[in-house]
């Protein structure tokens, strides 16, 4: 899978994410190099880090790991979907709401890795399920067009995302 979804594959609501993908390698080992990383990266921050905000009112590494958790699961459910034809509009959701409902303060990191690395491992074998063909079906995910492989590209661009903050706000 070292193709990347064509414009026409998604709204212009999913670009800057899309963009955030890298043009060479396979999305599947993109996907799979990203989730040992950010793991790495949780697994090497004490439990004082990990409970970090760089300003007032923004979310702590933990919730924004809890963040990542939540969005892997509703937008590998959403890649499901779209890449077996099911063309119902897929709600979007509020990750306000889910970040805070998750009480996600309320765990420490080395409680949150696992669930992250779970639901990594599971959207990984969905990839691995998904035929050539489903590709390029398309869906309606928060009101947008998208493909499946524009979903998967979505995916890495919106976790590479939350990369560039954790370097850039919590870890400087």
């Amino acid at each position: 899978m070292s193709w990347r979804p064509q414009t026409e594959e998604y709204d212009k609501f999913f670009e800057n994410y899309i963009a955030l993908v890298p043009k060479e390698g396979s999305l599947e080992e993109l996907l799979r190099e990203q989730g040992k990383t950010v793991a790495a990266l949780f697994g090497e921050l004490s439990e004082e880090q990990g409970s970090y905000r760089y300003a007032p009112g923004k979310w702590s590494l933990g919730q924004l790991l809890g963040h990542l958790i939540d969005a892997e699961r509703i937008m590998s459910y959403r890649l499901f979907r779209i890449s077996r034809g099911d063309s119902t509009s897929l709600p979007g959701f509020d990750e306000n709401f889910f970040v805070d409902a998750g009480q996600y303060d309320s765990y420490s990191l080395k409680e949150l890795i696992p669930l992250y690395e779970a639901s990594r491992q599971s959207t990984l074998v969905l990839v691995g399920s998904i035929r050539d063909d489903a590709w390029t079906r398309k869906g309606n995910a928060n009101g947008h067009a998208i493909s499946a492989g524009a979903q998967l590209a979505l995916m890495i661009g919106h976790e590479r995302h939350h990369l560039s903050i954790i370097k850039e706000r919590y870890l400087v």
